[in-house]
């Protein structure tokens, strides 16, 4: 049985190995997309999707204009708008079907996924590789001690925060106070 500690030791080591297989180069043309884009619509389900949640709040903190597809308020995807779609596996059906919708509006199609030849990598315009494991444990996955797609999703959530910081670095505007001023104060 392992220490708790053995296992925090494991779990960040693991996360490191991940972000640090990223191709920053391709991160840094989507994020210059990203600032030069429309409005920005992020999907996913299930963990993916709760990421994809405070992605978007840190988006809103940094003045972008953004929506997560399937709430009640998020408007319909148009020309010029980029789709952000979060999937482990890139074949969840839903997440297919509206990227697929929104390919066809003319919105730039963003895929953060470990699987750059998967059905949902196919219709996107860019596909973020994401070399994490998930529930599946294919052969070229790497190795976890943790449950089903933990890897990918404690990966893809910090990847998205450094995603919006290096985003907000290249536009030169957004200050820690400039966040604040935006941050909800209903609480």
């Amino acid at each position: 049985m392992n220490s708790f500690s053995s296992i925090l030791d494991k779990v960040s080591t693991e996360i490191q190995t991940v972000l640090g297989n990223i191709n920053t180069e391709q991160l840094s043309s989507a994020a210059e997309k990203l600032n030069n884009n429309g409005r920005i619509f992020v999907l996913g389900e299930g963990r993916s999707g709760l990421a994809g949640k405070m992605f978007a709040m840190r988006l809103m903190h940094g003045g972008y204009e953004v929506y997560v597809v399937g709430e009640t308020i998020t408007p319909s995807i148009q020309q010029g708008d980029t789709l952000i779609v979060l999937s482990g596996s890139g074949k969840t059906a839903g997440l297919l079907n509206a990227a697929e919708k929104a390919k066809e509006t003319g919105a730039y199609v963003l895929l953060f996924s470990t699987d750059p030849a998967s059905p949902l990598a196919q219709v996107s315009n860019e596909t973020i590789k994401i070399p994490a494991a998930t529930k599946y444990r294919k052969k070229e996955e790497p190795d976890t001690i943790q449950p089903l797609g933990n890897q990918f999703d404690q990966s893809l959530h910090l990847l998205l925060d450094a995603f919006v910081i290096y985003a907000q670095e290249q536009t030169g505007t957004e200050t820690n106070n400039d966040y604040f001023a935006r941050h909800s104060n209903l609480e």
